[in-house]
């Protein structure tokens, strides 16, 4: 099987402070980084339950908030952990190489 997985450039690492949100778009690909007490994770940047932009949303120590309905995601495993999103969001692996954020896409 062959993995078409890439990396591709985020943004620099500064661009997100921890406790910050960030939302960009590769492709057709809409992606959340988020800086959770110093740790960066990448997951969707829209909602599954109502197609919000998580980048306007809330980082709280369980995960993001949705600015609409209020559910929040787990960054490491993208389930929801709370109604009413039902659907977890995809996650990406990350690394930081020279003060870049790369995302595997």
């Amino acid at each position: 099987m062959i993995n078409l997985a890439q990396w591709i450039k985020a943004c620099k690492l500064d661009q997100v402070k921890t406790g910050q949100l960030f939302g960009f778009t590769h492709d057709d690909k809409k992606i959340l980084l988020a800086n959770q007490k110093g740790k960066i994770f990448a997951t969707d940047l829209i909602c599954t339950h109502a197609d919000a932009d998580l980048s306007t949303g809330f980082l709280t120590d369980e995960g993001v908030r949705c600015p609409l309905h209020l559910s929040v995601f787990n960054l490491q495993n993208g389930k929801p952990e709370n109604l009413p999103a039902e659907i977890p969001l995809n996650t990406y692996n990350v690394k930081i190489d020279q003060n870049e954020i790369y995302v595997e896409v």
